[in-house]
């Protein structure tokens, strides 16, 4: 991997560390002005204040565990991939874990311009019984 893309995987792995803390302040860091992050259901978002907002209303708590990260140099940018689990606890206090992830994100200059959100939430939040122990 060459040195730019290492620098930008390693913006993604500070975001997100800073994300699941929760701590946006610090997360903001890593993101560049025209950060947007479309989030799971179509939300869409302009810092990362929005994605840990909402993730407080979903759950009482939520962490990843992160399983890999794919990373794609580009032409003055680098699309990362983020790839896991999530585990934690629903409002109600029920446990959940192995609830699939991917993120998509985009660097350019060593800060994050955009990124994707998908997840298994919403489906198991509709049908518990799909959910993976």
């Amino acid at each position: 991997m060459n040195d730019i893309a290492q620098r930008d995987l390693q913006a993604v792995k500070d975001y997100l560390e800073a994300s699941m803390a929760p701590d946006p302040v610090r997360a903001a860091r890593y993101v560049d002005a025209s950060f947007v992050c479309r989030f799971t259901g179509n939300r869409v978002f302009d810092s990362p204040s929005g994605p840990t907002g909402f993730n407080a209303s979903r759950y009482k708590w939520v962490k990843k565990r992160i399983e890999r990260y794919d990373v794609v140099p580009g032409d003055g940018e680098t699309i990362i991939y983020s790839l896991g689990y999530l585990y934690g606890e629903w409002p109600d206090g029920r446990g959940f874990d192995n609830n699939r992830y991917v993120d998509r994100f985009v660097v350019r200059h060593g800060l994050i311009v955009e990124t994707d959100v998908w997840n298994d939430s919403a489906e198991w939040i509709l049908d518990p019984s799909c959910a993976r122990q």
